[in-house]
Formats: structure tokens, C-alpha cells, sequence
């Protein structure tokens, strides 16, 4: 039984509802989190939904190693109990900055069944500070990925961190609180521990009923053809600089291509920063295109510039592998480009070279470069294992912060956020890879230490990269972004979302993430030639052939500039998009991934929601219960015995 208004002290503040929803807010207080949802793949699923059709509602109790639950609870853990509830360890010694205890770390899911069968929804809380004695939490894989990898080496532990929660199937729903929630959810469960002799609980209602559950559709082939799910992905983005002229006579150039990925992931769905991983990396293109676009004389140099942002790289590499195919299909989306112009030969040697160089014209001792150790298997988890499945001629370079293993150590974490990483470090690393490219561009020519020295990278313009792209404050809604694009949140998540309607070249804006769409306009704005138009500025679809509008979205008619950058759509190669549904296809010898690719879906659902609220003890219900029977009974017994006694004295008289 829901009780009714607790706090409510006189008539006067019932009276004071002037709707249901003014009532509904009186009674539950709503709760804002970031939930781990349900994908799919072609032979099962992962992640959480509840386990069936309807609300899960279950008291709010703290998790503590070594209790155990006489009802089903919501558990409210904290992030450094979480592995201690959900990761597979051996029972052992674990070290905290406080002491060294004797505790059992086993998967108490899986190893305790009685323990299991009363946990029927987790709270993970959230703070501004990690735990003491939180060394490290990713629930990614020790080696992210290594179906794709070039080499057969799949127990090499790049991330030894790695837990692989985030790869597991759990059929309960598990929420990230965000900070205020937190400090919510704790004081209600301290509550809870108070009322133990109370007629009253707090609990918690998750509504993350998925509509693959509901439908029994559990993996990616029959969700889509049912329409329970879509696929993972979405629109990467390049960029040439300077732009292509795809009608000049002129021969084409070799091209150079500089990569980064956008998207992150995490266990819980919009909660995937990847401040380390990926976004760094992120900024550091986007300011090495903003440095060289101020360099005179690009068009002049013997090699083509081209940038690359794939998304959909932590799913299966969607991004990349989607553009190799582009690629192979000479589609609108890659137009200009030809695979056969990316170098082959020494090419790697060249990067090396042209790195130290670029290294000394910096005349600085605080970055060193050097080889990977010959330990190492081979690459770590990159977009070049794309290209190298696709082409072992292709030459790259992957330029990381880590030799022999990860020194993110929140890699596919929610705790990857900007805390985790160093703006002047990224700065740094901008500045040799914006010279180590105009470098290997000029090729044999002689390089001119002047225009070396006038590469320089805008340690402003990554700040304000910072902020607007990992953190709330001011987030999406920071001047920059704005400057480009209408952002429809101000906190980023750069998860790889879902595909929206039919992937095409020239998507419609509403179908593209926020993040793709500034990185878009940003590429657009920092690599464009003036527009021939004498009045750039106009409505949509008046552009010149050969230029794209900029900035539409800021005041409904943008700028035409001369720009070679385009969207690539971003998802599986094994999917088929055909009169408004998507076909799994069958294996093609010819995509040397695709026997790997798990083809990444996600699960639909009508609303996801989470609340708290005060309920009536169901044992206190029985016991009302009992009274009433009770009470029934001995009044139904007096009635018979006063009946049966006045019966007998009305006959004496």
C-alpha cells in the first residue's frame, strides 16, 4: 500500500495541489541518472534491462561485503564496491590507502545464489573525488578488442584494468546517480536503516523495460527484423586541407591522412565521456587543423592533407571499417579521395623521421619520442587495425602516451572525464604533429625554419575545447559550439548512439549527433578557401557547386565556403538499409573483419525513468491484516455469544 503525503502538515498545504502532477511530485521524488541499457549483438546480449514487462520496486539498502538480504533490495553501492559486487576476482588481500584487510572479492553475483536471487536493481553513486584507494576501474576488456587485431596475441593485456563488466548480460537495471542524486539515494538509505522496527520503507522504482525484452527478441538479427532495436552508430567526418577540387585537371597528390575517433563508451549509456580516450586525441586533430590553417602556401606542398574523425570505433570499429568500404565503393561520401594515393612504401620511417624533427624545431625537453618496445604483440587498439585488415601495405603511425599497457587507467570508464587528462600535454602533442605533417607534406624540398616557427598551436583554443567537450559547464552551449551549431544538450555524451532514418552523405541535421555536427563545421570553417560568391552569406541550398554552407544552424542562413569536408556514414558493414528496415547480410570473404564484426544493436524502449518513494512495510500489511481477521472473528464470536444469552434470558421472562 503507497502511503499517502508524509510530509504534509495541515489542509492548508494539501489544498495548496493544484493538479496530479503537483500531487505526483509531492509523493516521488524523481531521480536523475545515467542507466546501463540493452545492446545486442548476432549471438545474444549485454548490459541491463529489468527482466521483464513491468516496474521493478524494491527498499533501498547499502551494499556492504558481507551482508546478506532477507528481501529483494536495491542495492546502493559506492564505485569502489562496485567490482567488489559485479567483477570476477580470487578471494585474496586487497590493499586500500587506509589498511589491508581480509576480504572476500569474488563475484558475489555469480558465487553467492542466495545473495543474487534478492538483488533486483543497483544505485551506483557518484562524487566529485575518486574513492581512496581506487587504482583503477575499466569495465572494458584487458584487451579491447582483439578479434580485430592484425596478430594473434589475444591474451597481451594492453588494459590491465580490464574487467569486462560492460561485455556481460544482467537482468536487472543498474543506474550511475549523478551527484545530487546521490547524496538523495544515501540519505534514504540511511532512512532505511533507521526504520527497521518502522511500518514504512523508501524504495526505489526502475522503469528500463526494454522492448526486446518485452518482445523476446535477444539478439541482433531477429531485433531488427521485429523493429525491437537499431544499429549502433552514426557519421564520421573528414576533411582535406587544402580542399580538393575533384574537377581539376591537375594529377592528384599522395595523401597523408591524420585519424581520431569521437566516441567513447562506458557501462552506464550517457555517461561515456572518454576525456583520455578518446577526446584527447580529438582536441589535438582539431587544433592541429586550426594551427595549419593559418600556414600560407598548403596548395604548393607535394602531399594532400586529409583528416579523419571516424565514430563508432569501440563497437567493432564501425567508423573506419565503414569508411574503407565508402572507400571501395567510390560512394558521395568519400569523394576525392582514392585509396590507392594513401603511401605505402617507407612511409613509417618517413613519420619517424619527420617527428623528430618537427621535435627539434620545438627546442624543448619536455616531450621525448621513441619506438614502441619489441615486447609489444603489435599495434594497441587503433583505426590503422582497420586499414591494415584491409590493405598489410599500408605504412601508419599510432601515436599513444603508453609503451606496453594503458596508462589510462579509467579506460571505457565513466571516471575518464577531465580530471584524467592535461590540457598542456595535449598542447604539446599537437605541436609536433602539426609540424611533423608539414614536414612530411613538403616532402624533399627544403624546409623553411620561418615557416616552421609560424606552426603554432592555439593553447587557448584547447582549453575552450576542453570545456566545451567534457564538461557541463559550460559544455555544448560554450561559445564555440555555438559559433557552429544549435546544440541540442549541454552536457556531451560521446556515445556512439543509434543510426536515425537512412545513412546518406548529406544527412539530415536531426539524424547527426551534436558532436559530429560541430567537428563537421568546425573541419568546414578551419579548411575552407574563400567562396567565389561575393554574398556568402545566404539561405540553405543557395551555394555554389564545389561549396557547402556553414553555420545554418546558428541563424537559418550560414556562410558558403569552398570546403572538401563531408560526412561518411558510421555503422555496421554487415548491415543493409532497404525500404525503411535493416537486413543483416551474410558474411562477404572480400570484408576481412566482417567474419569478427558482432553487428552492435540497442534495444528500444517507450521510457526510462527512476524514482523513490514511501511505501507501507508489507509485514506491517500482514499484521493489519491479521488484526482485521482477528478483530472479525472474536466481534462475529461475541455477536453468537450475546445473541445466544439474550435468546436464553428473554425466555426466562
Amino acid at each position: 500500500m503507497q502511503s499517502s503525503i508524509g510530509n504534509a502538515k495541515s489542509s492548508d498545504q494539501v489544498n495548496s495541489f493544484q493538479s496530479v502532477p503537483d500531487l505526483e511530485k509531492s509523493m516521488y521524488m524523481a531521480i536523475d541518472g545515467y542507466p546501463c541499457v540493452r545492446l545486442l549483438n548476432l549471438s545474444g546480449e549485454i548490459g541491463c534491462s529489468n527482466p521483464g514487462r513491468a516496474n521493478i520496486v524494491a527498499p533501498v539498502t547499502r551494499f556492504k561485503t558481507a551482508n546478506k538480504l532477507a528481501e529483494p533490495s536495491a542495492l546502493l553501492v559506492s564505485t569502489d564496491q562496485f567490482e567488489d559486487l559485479f567483477a570476477r576476482h580470487e578471494t585474496g588481500k586487497r590493499t586500500t590507502a587506509a589498511k589491508q584487510t581480509n576480504v572476500p572479492m569474488k563475484m558475489r553475483l555469480s558465487n553467492d545464489a542466495d545473495f543474487s536471487r534478492h538483488v533486483v536493481g543497483v544505485l551506483v553513486e557518484s562524487g566529485s573525488q575518486l574513492p581512496n584507494g581506487l587504482k583503477g576501474f575499466s569495465p572494458d576488456k584487458k584487451f579491447p578488442q582483439s578479434e580485430f587485431a592484425p596478430y594473434q596475441s589475444g591474451n597481451f593485456e594492453w588494459n590491465p584494468s580490464g574487467s569486462g563488466l560492460m561485455w556481460k548480460a544482467y537482468n536487472f537495471p543498474v543506474f550511475l546517480l549523478s551527484n545530487s542524486s546521490t547524496l538523495a539515494l544515501q540519505e534514504v538509505a540511511l532512512k532505511n536503516e533507521k526504520r527497521k522496527k518502522s511500518y514504512t520503507v523508501d524504495v526505489a522504482d526502475f522503469d528500463l523495460v526494454m522492448q526486446t525484452t518485452k518482445s523476446g527478441t535477444q539478439d541482433s538479427g531477429s531485433c531488427l527484423r521485429e523493429q525491437t532495436c537499431l544499429p549502433l552508430g552514426g557519421y564520421s567526418v573528414w576533411s582535406a586541407l587544402p580542399p580538393i577540387i575533384v574537377s581539376s585537371s591537375k594529377k592528384a597528390k599522395p595523401m597523408i591522412m591524420t585519424v581520431a575517433s569521437m566516441d567513447a563508451a562506458s557501462f552506464f549509456r550517457d555517461k561515456s565521456v572518454g576525456a583520455d580516450s578518446p577526446i584527447s586525441g580529438l582536441i589535438s586533430l582539431l587544433a592541429v587543423v586550426d594551427a595549419l590553417s593559418r600556414v600560407d602556401g598548403l596548395g604548393d606542398l607535394d602531399k594532400q592533407l586529409v583528416f579523419a574523425v571516424f565514430t563508432g570505433e569501440a563497437w567493432g570499429y564501425l567508423g573506419s571499417r565503414r569508411f574503407l568500404l565508402e572507400l571501395d565503393q567510390h560512394s558521395d561520401a568519400v569523394s576525392g579521395l582514392d585509396s590507392a594515393l594513401i603511401e605505402m612504401e617507407s612511409a613509417t620511417n618517413q613519420t619517424l623521421s619527420a617527428l623528430k624533427d618537427a621535435l627539434g624545431s620545438l627546442k624543448t625537453q619536455s616531450i621525448k619520442i621513441s619506438r614502441a618496445s619489441k615486447s609489444n604483440p603489435g599495434l594497441p587498439p587503433s583505426s590503422l587495425m582497420s586499414f591494415l585488415k584491409k590493405n598489410a601495405e599500408i605504412s601508419g603511425v599510432v601515436l599513444e602516451d603508453f609503451d606496453v599497457a594503458f596508462t589510462n587507467k579509467f579506460y571505457h570508464s565513466h571516471l575518464d572525464d577531465l580530471s584524467n587528462i592535461n590540457s598542456s600535454a595535449i598542447v604539446a602533442a599537437a605541436s609536433v604533429v602539426a609540424r611533423s605533417l608539414y614536414i612530411l607534406a613538403s616532402e624533399k624540398k627544403e624546409i623553411n625554419n620561418s615557416v616552421m616557427n609560424t606552426i603554432n598551436i592555439n593553447a587557448s583554443l584547447v582549453e575552450e575545447l576542453l570545456g566545451c567537450l567534457l564538461s557541463c559547464e559550460p559544455g555544448l552551449t560554450c561559445e564555440l559550439v555555438n559559433r557552429y551549431i544549435a546544440p541540442s544538450t549541454s552536457c556531451p555524451s560521446h556515445y556512439v548512439g543509434v543510426v536515425l532514418g537512412e545513412p546518406s552523405s548529406q544527412p539530415y541535421p536531426g539524424n547527426v549527433g551534436d558532436v559530429p555536427r560541430f567537428v563537421w563545421n568546425f573541419l568546414a570553417d578551419k579548411t575552407a578557401m574563400p567562396s567565389k560568391n561575393t554574398s556568402s552569406a545566404c539561405p540553405k541550398g543557395c551555394c555554389g557547386n564545389g561549396e557547402i554552407g556553414v553555420k545554418t544552424e546558428t541563424d537559418g542562413k550560414g556562410v558558403c565556403v569552398i570546403s572538401t569536408t563531408r560526412y561518411v556514414p558510421a555503422y555496421s558493414t554487415r548491415l543493409k538499409y532497404e525500404s525503411d528496415t535493416w537486413e543483416v547480410l551474410p558474411h562477404n570473404s572480400s570484408d576481412t573483419m566482417g567474419a569478427a564484426d558482432p553487428v552492435w544493436t540497442e534495444s528500444n524502449w517507450d521510457t526510462i525513468r527512476l524514482r523513490v518513494y514511501t511505501v507501507q512495510d508489507t509485514r506491517f500489511d500482514s499484521w493489519i491484516l491479521l488484526f482485521g481477521i482477528t478483530v472479525t472473528v472474536l466481534s462475529y464470536i461475541i455477536i453468537v455469544i450475546s445473541k445466544a444469552f439474550i435468546t436464553k434470558a428473554l425466555k426466562r421472562d
